[in-house]
């Protein structure tokens, strides 16, 4: 299916403030998601502890219950006197309510947290046991422990790391003459021109879901951008939606607009899988975590990832976006506690993380893991390259977020730059007062 140009539209202030609220649901389902917040944890976890209490788990994961029922066996079967048993909610569920659910500590003496507000908001709460003591933090890669930090102190571990940048499809890029991946803007577009010509959808980019589609975010800002804390900036207002950084960016969006899908800007993520699928695009410009799910729907085809560089190659900064989450922590509620570290001890051990890793197609953050899985074996070298901290992450308000990310959403619907730049920046004003 070729691309075409979306008709453009008119988007006022209620209909950003329509895509803001669609963003603010969406925001949990698809978060893969940066740290801060103003005060501690409840003290430091036990060290040395044994296991022997049956802990509850909570998470957000079901895809990933299986597997963590083979890895409790194996925990259960060295701890014949301890049990696990997993709390599983939806993600916008434990997005909203996981906090309310964990203060009393009779759910999840164990827990996870998403990246960015919901990490912010729990350590503020006191939720999180402190683990700086605990010998297994050195586990984790260096690169990707500050994660679970606030303020010098170590409260979680991230456990996953994700790439959220365009997938794409190695055998169709071959077919279409791609000899080598752009360096560069001018680049990208000349790639995309290359697959139209092969009768194939350059990019599909599911605008209709606002965190999926904000992920694309990440990699046309992360060069553009005056500094590396540019969301935050935005948020304190030191930054705004109508500097000309992020007007260059509005408008390379609205030059990627006729490489898309029709009605790119009120797609769905589930249809585009399946024209992904079906060889039908290039590019699912989303993150590595929908590879698990193409090849669930029956994808064959060797994939990689690759993140439009929105700049000179001599001005690029960054190679493309990666972001750690899945943080694991220790209930300061819990009276468990001496079992639920030993529980993340466990996670910890390269073996165990690797039986993760292969199990759920996700690259972990726990050093000397051996991948097995051919996909993640084939994004492997993407552990090592020069990557940006997914930036979007760092927005804590997410009524600012939705609304800087809208502005996107509705240029490639066919607003003008200045028009959705200026509408956001009265949304972000308010917002911050």
């Amino acid at each position: 299916m070729p691309s075409s140009h979306r008709l453009p539209i008119s988007i006022d202030r209620r209909g950003l403030m329509g895509l803001m609220g669609a963003a603010g649901v969406a925001y949990a389902a698809s978060s893969c998601a940066g740290p801060g917040s103003t005060s501690g944890g409840g003290g430091p976890a036990p060290t040395g502890g044994s296991a022997t209490d049956t802990i509850s788990f909570a998470h957000w994961r079901a895809e990933d219950q299986q597997v963590f029922d083979s890895i409790i066996g194996g925990f259960t079967g060295s701890n014949s006197d301890a049990g696990v048993e997993q709390d599983i909610s939806p993600s916008q569920d434990y997005q909203s309510s996981a906090i309310q659910r964990l203060r009393g500590g009779e759910v999840g003496d164990a827990f996870t947290a998403f990246r960015g507000a919901q990490f912010e908001d729990m350590v503020a709460a006191g939720l999180f046991a402190e683990l700086a003591d605990q010998d297994f933090v050195s586990a984790y890669s260096e690169r990707f422990r500050p994660v679970g930090q606030k303020d010098g102190t170590q409260y979680g571990l991230p456990y996953q790391v994700v790439f959220l940048m365009p997938i794409y499809n190695v055998d169709l890029f071959e077919k279409a003459g791609v000899s080598e991946l752009p360096q560069d803007w001018d680049g990208f577009l000349a790639l995309c021109e290359q697959l139209r010509s092969a009768d194939v959808t350059p990019i599909a980019w599911p605008g209709g879901d606002a965190g999926n589609a904000a992920q694309l975010f990440n990699s046309m800002t992360m060069n553009n951008a005056p500094s590396d804390d540019y969301c935050a900036k935005i948020e304190s207002g030191d930054y705004k939606c109508t500097d000309d950084w992020f007007l260059k960016t509005l408008g390379q969006y609205a030059e990627l607009a006729p490489y898309m899908q029709k009605n790119a800007s009120g797609s769905a993520p589930e249809p585009l899988q399946q024209l992904f699928t079906e060889q039908e695009a290039g590019m699912l410009a989303t993150g590595s975590y929908h590879i698990a799910a193409t090849r669930a729907l029956g994808a064959e085809f060797a994939m990689d990832v690759l993140s439009p560089i929105t700049t000179t190659a001599e001005e690029a900064r960054f190679e493309g976006v990666h972001n750690a989450t899945f943080i694991l922590g220790v209930n300061s509620a819990s009276e468990k506690q001496e079992t639920a570290v030993a529980w993340l001890e466990h996670l910890s051990d390269p073996e165990v993380a690797g039986e993760y890793a292969n199990g759920t197609a996700q690259h972990v953050t726990v050093d000397g893991v051996e991948y097995t899985n051919a996909d993640l074996k084939r994004l492997e070298p993407w552990l090592s390259k020069n990557t940006a901290l997914a930036p979007r992450y760092q927005f804590l308000d997410l009524d600012v977020e939705a609304a800087v990310e809208a502005a996107c959403v509705a240029v490639v619907g066919g607003q003008s730059p200045e028009q959705a730049a200026e509408e956001a920046q009265k949304i972000v004003d308010e917002q911050i007062g």
